[in-house]
């Protein structure tokens, strides 16, 4: 039996290795794998039911529903990427309600930070020896799996230890 007196940990751990492909293939090639996004919903399917009360688990889904038609409008009026909608709504499963602040807090500093690191990095080392990495050849885009991933880390990791 799961120690489900802190399922953030357990979320934490498991959702590491997901949220570095997400953000490898999005610094890449400027798309969030629909596989990886699956995967973190399938993820919660599981280990939310072993984790989580019933009712608490049961309300997640009413986060990624909502989470979902809001990056779904939000992508129809070209604010964001398709992909990055579905990460967002595939993390919000993740992130207890009462922390929606918190979280929003947390991306609206490292989204600017990502934004500043991913610029300079770009001109002065990847651009130059990694030409075929997407979202250091388009100026105008911004590869928000970065900040998407990192914030739910973060918040994961600061709700577990």
């Amino acid at each position: 039996m799961l120690n489900v007196s802190n399922p953030e940990l357990w979320f934490f751990l498991t959702l590491i290795p997901i949220c570095l492909i997400v953000a490898k293939n999005d610094l890449k090639e400027m798309k969030i794998p629909n596989w990886t996004v699956l995967t973190m919903v399938a993820l919660f399917i599981v280990l939310g039911f072993l984790v989580l009360p019933f009712e608490v688990y049961y309300w997640r889904f009413i986060g990624l529903a909502v989470t979902l038609v809001a990056g779904f409008l939000l992508s129809m009026a070209k604010l964001m990427g398709a992909g990055d909608a579905k990460f967002m709504a595939a993390a919000a499963l993740f992130i207890a309600p009462s922390d929606a602040g918190t979280v929003i807090i947390i991306l609206a500093v490292l989204g600017p930070i990502t934004l500043l690191f991913h610029r300079l990095a770009g001109r002065l080392y990847v651009k130059k020896n990694h030409p075929d990495w997407e979202s250091f050849q388009r100026i105008r885009e911004f590869p928000w799996g970065l900040p998407l991933t990192a914030t739910l880390l973060i918040y994961l990791g600061m709700a577990a230890f």
